[in-house]
């Protein structure tokens, strides 16, 4: 008998004779995800099986394919040969020492001998008799065994089905360019996009020296927590400092972040189309803070000549979005206390419903070609 993870995909099934792209991509995910471990992997129908890993990576190799978009649930298994004695004998190992129970069966191969009702029928007669503790309840049992008769004489016997990420491959929804602050919302949309397929690169824009480098530190984090869902990913970092001065001295206050967001909006699509992505994600959400309104929105929009801006969050409430941070483990690092470039020349009463003429009269004291110039001179890229 040895272990094995059982790998069951998502949506890809419904994908017809375009599945053969969608599982390429997800099989090098998985390689991609568990690179370091000894390990093979072995298509079957419908499934995949991961053999030949040490026993004790088993629980780090699952806690990686748990974050492998495309997969819809695995187990950890016992592979035996498909006699009685070998299944009961793994079944043993799999069964708890006390409560309620029963056998759910499946035969792969048809050939068998045994239907399912058959093998679920004999195996929980013998663990009963093994365990006089034990009784069977079909209805709520506190605990399953399954039994998955496959070719070639083998059977698979596990005890759980565990939660994967769902969703479609990364890598097979083009590219996009997340818009990274150390706030809580653009990881989440991130995850959101890179879920859906996409393969996500981020931006961060940076104050330095008013904000200081844990902040930036910070950025490199969460990128980091969001790259073990993308398996991989590139941050670039640019300064903003030297825009935010000049709006400062220039411009009226009150504009400060709808001006800067502009010339985020237009530094991010630009950049975009030198990385091959082909659109911008932010983590926006209508109503939240003040340049988030409908009207700042369309402010930043307007500046976007080509590319789209997608917006997974953008009717999401604050509790929802907390919530999904805490579940992919980037909230505790959100939460840090450092200060991101939004809060830098911060004024005290922001412009909720700035009209595009007072922007453009505004912005129009800037050098704006000459001011995202000397930005893209300050771009860095990390490598997560």
């Amino acid at each position: 008998m040895k272990k094995v993870i059982i790998i069951r995909y998502a949506e890809m099934y419904l994908k017809g004779k375009n599945r053969g792209f969608f599982e390429n991509a997800f099989v090098n995910n998985i390689h991609r995800s568990l690179r370091g471990y000894e390990y093979e992997l072995i298509r079957q129908s419908g499934r995949y099986l991961i053999c030949g890993f040490e026993d004790g990576y088993s629980a780090e190799i699952i806690e990686k394919l748990k974050k492998v978009f495309g997969l819809h649930s695995l187990s950890l298994a016992y592979e035996v040969d498909s006699d009685m004695d070998s299944i009961f004998e793994a079944a043993k190992l799999v069964a708890k020492p006390t409560g309620t129970f029963k056998v759910i069966s499946h035969r792969g191969d048809k050939t068998y001998p045994l239907t399912s009702m058959d093998i679920s029928r004999k195996l929980g007669g013998m663990l009963l008799a093994e365990n006089h503790t034990l009784t069977v309840d079909v209805h709520a049992p506190s605990f399953v065994v399954y039994v998955d008769i496959r070719e070639q004489g083998k059977a698979l016997v596990f005890g759980d089905m565990i939660e994967g990420a769902n969703g479609m491959p990364v890598g097979t929804a083009g590219k996009g360019l997340l818009l990274i602050s150390g706030g809580i919302d653009s990881p989440v949309a991130g995850h959101m996009m890179a879920k859906r397929g996409m393969n996500v690169e981020g931006l961060h824009f940076h104050s330095y020296p008013y904000t200081n480098m844990q902040a930036k530190q910070k950025v490199i984090d969460l990128a980091t927590v969001l790259s073990e869902y993308t398996c991989g990913m590139h941050l670039y970092t640019v300064s903003v400092t030297h825009i935010q001065e000049a709006i400062h001295e220039k411009c009226k206050p009150q504009l400060m972040i709808t001006l800067l967001r502009r010339f985020m909006f237009r530094i991010a699509e630009r950049h975009a189309k030198k990385i091959g992505a082909q659109c911008l994600v932010t983590g926006e959400s209508l109503g939240q803070v003040a340049s988030q309104t409908i009207e700042g929105m369309t402010s930043s929009n307007s500046v976007v000549e080509d590319l789209p801006v997608l917006r997974p969050l953008v009717g999401f409430d604050k509790s929802e979005i907390i919530e999904r941070s805490v579940k992919i483990g980037t909230y505790d690092i959100s939460i840090l206390p450092y200060e991101d470039c939004c809060t830098v020349f911060l004024p005290d009463y922001p412009a909720i419903r700035p009209t595009l003429k007072e922007i453009l009269a505004e912005e129009a004291k800037l050098d704006v070609e000459g001011l995202i110039a000397q930005a893209f001179d300050t771009i860095e890229k990390i490598k997560i």
